[in-house]
């Protein structure tokens, strides 16, 4: 605290909205500078220190500006642009900024980020989970916030209109909303639906896949929606980048089949063009992806477990540990085929080398130890020994590193499991807000509109592409649309002549009516007057600091609508708070 205070009294400037941004920029660079032994410690400690005082000072934003005004304010703190160099000038810029190939012209925005975005780059948890940040995410992610998002690169750019941040009323926008389809909260509904039709697909394209046809009916539909499912998850890699979007809670699983799909593309037209259509390779590739597209549904549908965030936690060691035991192990193999090189009678009747693989696979997972008896056909001293120094190693050594590494990122992700769960969604919501165009198209009509769109762009004006462009969309999400349209106005308008006395009584009836409880859900629904939520927060922030609360009445009646009335016992006499 001796640090941390003097700092943010020194760097805290209500009229700068950049110092959250330039903390979390030297925050990056710092952990990017401690892979260095000699001055890893320091720069570890800079990081953190950078991250709390970034922490403290959009507190005091938060705490010196309540209110929708306040919102707004820490908005555009973290997610509006700033440009790394700003104020620099044009010499340093030149000299110092690298080019960049993807880099597209939209009005100046193509090289600016955001503090969430950098916050989410650095892993910076506690900054992510603090109040001030959490009311913004939270805010994004209903909707309530509403700007256009920064991209590195978008497949089908349309950047005709910038939206700067700014408080979102459903009652003064159109029906048909299409930037609505942008809102985390809806694209989050809209990507699981699209990837449930995918798995559905799949099981149908599995199930017949042995019909009299030359392709199936079912995997043709399969094959075309799931190009369209691979341009969307390939537009939200290059949106932020893969060190953004390896945060995603599925990225590994989404890029394993994406990784599976390519290969039964190519499996699969070598056995139609080798006549193999009903039992190719391409089928029994596309068996693998069983298991990963359920594991994906899991976790759409736990998003906030705690065992699947430590999962995704833990494959980045275990495919590093992994990756390393391979590579040294690798060197038993060579060793053992090497052996028996001398004589040729003896290597022509040796074990062949997938054999080896096989056996070298059961002795690491403690399965068998048929490697051990047979490793006197490569020679009688030095093959068992071969055998036995791998067991030692691999069975013993490389396994329980695992198990001990595992063991510790779980028991510090589970410590730190609200933090952790905070993350995620921030990461959810950040990655929900999409820049490119293409997003807009559900599969597998994204595919037509990249092949159609993105040559007219370059025949048409930037007007009349935004314009065809909206139009198009429009017509292909309209239920969706006017679901949203008619939720937002709904969930807004209704909740104000709830208690206006205007509206038909059928018209107010909710589902909590069947609750015997239901009035305690709609107590802390209900909105304040606007005088009375004003001056409970201001009594909020005197108790707070430690002032008495000399209005009472005041006090009483804004805390019946926003909270039920609690006592605290004070001596010999109890008091609402």
């Amino acid at each position: 605290m001796l640090i941390v205070r003097p700092l943010v009294d020194r760097l805290y400037d209500p009229n700068d909205s950049s110092t959250v941004y330039c903390l979390l920029a030297n925050r990056v660079q710092f952990l990017r500078e401690q892979s260095a032994v000699v001055h890893q410690t320091v720069n570890i400690a800079r990081a953190t220190l950078c991250e709390l005082v970034a922490t403290r000072i959009l507190r005091k934003f938060h705490e010196d500006n309540p209110g929708s005004l306040g919102l707004l304010l820490l908005a555009n703190i973290l997610v509006e642009g700033f440009d790394p160099f700003s104020g620099a000038s044009r010499a340093v810029e030149r000299s110092a900024r690298s080019q960049q190939w993807p880099v597209q012209e939209r009005g100046g925005y193509e090289r600016k980020l955001t503090a969430l975005e950098l916050a989410i780059l650095s892993e910076s948890k506690t900054f992510i989970s603090s109040q001030a940040c959490q009311r913004v995410v939270n805010a994004v992610y209903e909707g309530q916030v509403f700007y256009t998002p920064l991209s590195f690169v978008d497949i089908l750019p349309d950047h005709y209109r910038h939206h700067p941040v700014s408080l979102y009323d459903p009652r003064k926008a159109p029906l048909f909303n299409h930037y609505r389809l942008i809102v985390p909260r809806y694209r989050n509904t809209i990507e699981i639906l699209q990837f449930l039709v995918l798995v559905l697909l799949y099981v149908l394209a599995m199930v017949h896949r042995n019909s009299a046809s030359t392709i199936g009916l079912y995997e043709a539909l399969f094959v075309i929606y799931t190009s369209g499912w691979v341009l969307d998850e390939i537009a939200a890699i290059i949106e932020h980048g893969w060190e953004v979007h390896a945060q995603n809670l599925w990225s590994f699983l989404d890029a394993t089949f994406t990784l599976i799909f390519g290969f039964y593309v190519l499996a699969r037209v070598y056995d139609v063009s080798a006549g193999h259509v009903h039992d190719g390779t391409g089928l029994h590739v596309l068996c693998i992806a069983a298991p990963v597209l359920l594991t994906r549904v899991a976790f759409n549908l736990l998003p906030d477990n705690i065992v699947f965030i430590s999962l995704h936690a833990m494959m980045k060691d275990f495919l590093v540990l992994t990756f390393l035991a391979v590579w040294c192990f690798t060197g038993f193999l060579l060793a053992l085929q090497w052996l028996p090189t001398s004589d040729s009678a003896t290597a022509s009747s040796s074990p062949r080398w997938y054999t080896v693989i096989k056996w070298l696979l059961w002795i690491w997972f403690g399965l068998d130890g048929t490697g051990i008896e047979e490793s006197v056909q490569f020679h009688v001293i030095l093959g068992p020994a071969l055998m036995v120094a791998f067991a030692f190693l691999g069975n013993t050594l490389f396994l329980t590193i695992l198990v001990a590494l595992l063991t510790n990122t779980f028991s510090r992700i589970a410590a730190a499991e609200t933090a952790e769960i905070q993350f995620r969604r921030a990461v959810l919501t950040f990655e929900g807000v999409k820049s490119d165009a293409i997003f807009a198209y559900p599969p597998p009509f994204n595919i037509l509109a990249l092949v159609v769109l993105l040559p007219l762009k370059f025949l048409i004006s930037a007007r009349a592409f935004h314009d065809t462009h909206v139009a198009i969309v429009q017509v292909l999400n309209a239920p969706t649309l006017l679901l949203i349209g008619l939720y937002e106005r709904r969930h807004r308008i209704w909740a104000q002549t709830a208690s206006g006395g205007g509206s038909k009584p059928f018209l107010k009836w909710q589902f909590t009516g069947f609750s015997p409880h239901g009035d305690i859900q709609a107590v802390f629904e209900a909105e304040a007057p606007p005088g009375v939520q004003e001056e409970a927060d201001e009594l909020d922030g005197l108790s707070e600091m430690g002032f008495p609360d000399n209005n009472d009445g005041i006090s009483r009646s804004s805390r019946e609508i926003k909270r039920p009335v609690t006592f605290r016992a004070r001596g010999t006499e109890a008091r609402p708070v």
